[in-house]
Formats: C-alpha cells, sequence, structure tokens
C-alpha cells in the first residue's frame, strides 16, 4: 500500500509540468487525484494514464482564475472522489519583462492565475479540510518568491505573495490540523520560460541557461511534495526552497 492509500488529491495545472508530474507521484502513492486545467484533452489523457495504471482519477476543465470554475473544481474533487486530504495549487504563468512600456494584461494574467486562483481554491478547500480536522495545502511558488531580478517584478510581487500568504495561512490553519507548505523552485524544465516572447528576457534566460548545467526536471518537485504531504501528522513542512546544484540566483 502507498503512503497515500485512500486519501484524496486536486491538483491545479494539472496538464503539464510540475502538475502533471506531481499528480501521476501522488497517485503512484495511492491517492485518487482531481486534475484541473484549461486544456481538457490534456488532463483527461492524464486522468486515463492514472487509471490504466490502477489508480482513480477525476479530470475537470477549470481556468481557476474564475471563481466559480475553481469552486466548482473543488466541490467535484469532494463530492466524486469522496473527500480532500490535499490540494496543489499549482497552476501559474509566468510573463516576464520590463515594467516600462509593459502589456498590462500580462500583469493582469499573473494576478488573476497565481494569486487569484491560488485563494479562490484554497478557499473552497478549507471548509473541507476544516470539517475532517486535517488536510495539506502545498502552493507552488518560486524562488522568484525570494529573489527579484531585472524583467521579473510582476511575477516577483506575485510569488512573493504566494510565499506571505503561505505562512500566514500555516498559522491559522495549525489549531484545525491543517498542513501548509511552501515549495519554491528554482529553474524547472517546463513550459513556463517558453511564454516569453521580450527580446530582452529570452536573452537573459537564454545566457543564464549557459551557467546551470542541468535545470531540475518537474519530477524533482513532485517528490519534494510528496515528501511534504506524506509526513507524519505532527510534522509540518513549512518551506522547501529547491534549486538546480548549479544555479546561483
Amino acid at each position: 500500500m502507498g503512503a497515500l492509500e485512500g486519501k484524496v488529491a486536486a491538483i491545479t495545472g494539472a496538464s503539464s509540468g510540475i502538475g502533471e508530474a506531481t499528480a501521476l507521484a501522488l497517485a503512484a502513492e495511492g491517492a485518487a487525484v482531481a486534475l484541473a486545467a484549461r486544456r481538457q484533452d490534456r488532463i483527461a489523457d492524464l486522468a486515463g494514464r492514472v487509471e490504466d495504471g490502477g489508480g482513480r482519477a477525476l479530470a475537470v476543465t477549470t481556468d481557476v482564475s474564475d471563481e466559480e470554475q475553481a469552486n466548482a473544481f473543488v466541490a467535484r474533487a469532494g463530492d466524486e472522489l469522496g473527500g480532500l486530504d490535499i490540494l496543489v495549487n499549482n497552476a501559474g504563468v509566468m510573463l516576464l519583462g520590463p515594467v516600462a512600456g509593459a502589456a498590462t494584461e500580462q500583469w493582469r494574467r499573473m494576478v488573476d492565475v497565481n494569486l487569484l486562483g491560488l485563494l479562490y481554491s484554497t478557499h473552497a478547500a478549507l471548509p473541507i479540510m476544516g470539517a475532517a480536522g486535517s488536510g495539506d495545502i502545498v502552493n507552488v511558488a518560486s524562488v522568484a518568491g525570494r529573489t527579484a531580478s531585472f524583467g521579473s517584478g510582476v511575477y516577483n510581487l506575485t510569488k512573493w505573495g504566494v510565499v506571505g500568504f503561505s505562512e500566514a495561512l500555516r498559522q491559522e490553519c495549525a489549531r484545525a490540523g491543517v498542513r501548509v507548505t511552501a515549495i519554491e523552485p528554482g529553474w524547472v524544465d517546463t513550459e513556463l520560460q517558453g511564454h516569453n516572447e521580450h527580446p530582452t528576457v529570452v536573452a537573459g534566460m537564454e545566457k543564464a541557461m549557459r551557467h546551470i548545467d542541468k535545470v531540475l526536471e518537474p519530477g524533482d518537485i513532485a517528490r519534494a511534495i510528496t515528501y511534504a504531504v506524506t509526513q507524519p501528522p505532527h510534522v509540518s513542512v513549512n518551506e522547501i526552497l529547491i534549486r538546480p546544484t548549479t544555479q546561483v540566483r
């Protein structure tokens, strides 16, 4: 039996990268997994792979920046899979560039997904976990929530917010038996970097890559998340900051 046998996990941003890897890792430990993302074909395929491996999965097409959709996803996870033990707030976007002359719609998109989407899903999950007297909320932040750099100011703002919110929520939920973990990855090989087209940003990424021997894989972060949520009930892993070995900042 896996360490999460009988547990239910809801994962946002599950269509690729860290979310996909986390769903597979938690399912491998026995958890039933609810999968949220906008790309229905991706999460349907992922649910099929989980089920082919003997697990249980529910795919729910969701834009977490829409409060009603985020609420519906969490409710369906609880109703159709039999409860909610773990929420992994992974959905996020990274649209970098200088503040001057920026397309402000990109700012709104980052705030809507990285902050409000996380808040909506958390808000919906807390009554379920509170009633059960236990649960894990894992918020995927970033090293960008600790270290600011040119061209990532608004992304820094959102990820700093995730880290701050996670600590405040941890204190709020401690007596309720609900644990809160902030996961802060460095450079991970996902689709995030490919969302950027600003020449200065692209050049900066290419330069940074030349100084990192090997970036992290999504599975590296999934193992960190699995570690946090499989600890004994009296152990709360509050933060995990994880970088590639040769990443300096």
